[in-house]
């Protein structure tokens, strides 16, 4: 029983001696150290278990704002929490005063990628000033 305590103990330090992260350098899992989840031995099971738990795009956070020109631009960065590269897409729809979706050209899909454990951001510009607010969707890229 001591034994497999001393085990898991070991297995935890180990996890938490790769966790140190600079926000402007990524290095990737070939390059880096070996820790527990990118380790040739234990790879296999953190993809199955991302897999099984059904990780995936989460956005954190959706900035809008209007530019100099007057239209309004929407910034929107999310996190991919996915040991895989997670392809979708989405769809911009900008609503005018009364809620209105603009019909316009630019409201179609656009393909998205985000590979795994990484950052992911898009910026979308409305097509007309008159646009006062948004309405985003999303859907699977296969």
């Amino acid at each position: 029983m001591k034994t497999i305590i001393s085990i898991l103990f070991f297995a935890v330090v180990l996890a938490f001696a790769g966790c140190d992260k600079h926000e402007q350098i990524h290095l990737r899992s070939e390059v880096a150290n070996d820790n527990l989840a990118n380790n040739i031995v234990t790879r296999p099971v953190a993809f199955a278990f991302s897999a099984l738990i059904g990780e995936g795009i989460e956005i954190s956070e959706a900035v809008m704002r209007r530019n100099k020109g007057g239209f309004l631009e929407l910034n929107v960065n999310g996190f991919n929490n996915s040991q895989f590269t997670k392809k979708f897409q989405y769809r911009v729809e900008w609503l005018d005063q009364d809620g209105v979706v603009i019909q316009t050209k630019t409201s179609v899909w656009q393909r998205m990628s985000a590979m795994g454990k990484s950052q992911f951001s898009f910026k979308v510009v409305a097509p007309r000033a008159e646009a006062v607010n948004f309405r985003m969707d999303t859907r699977k890229w296969e």
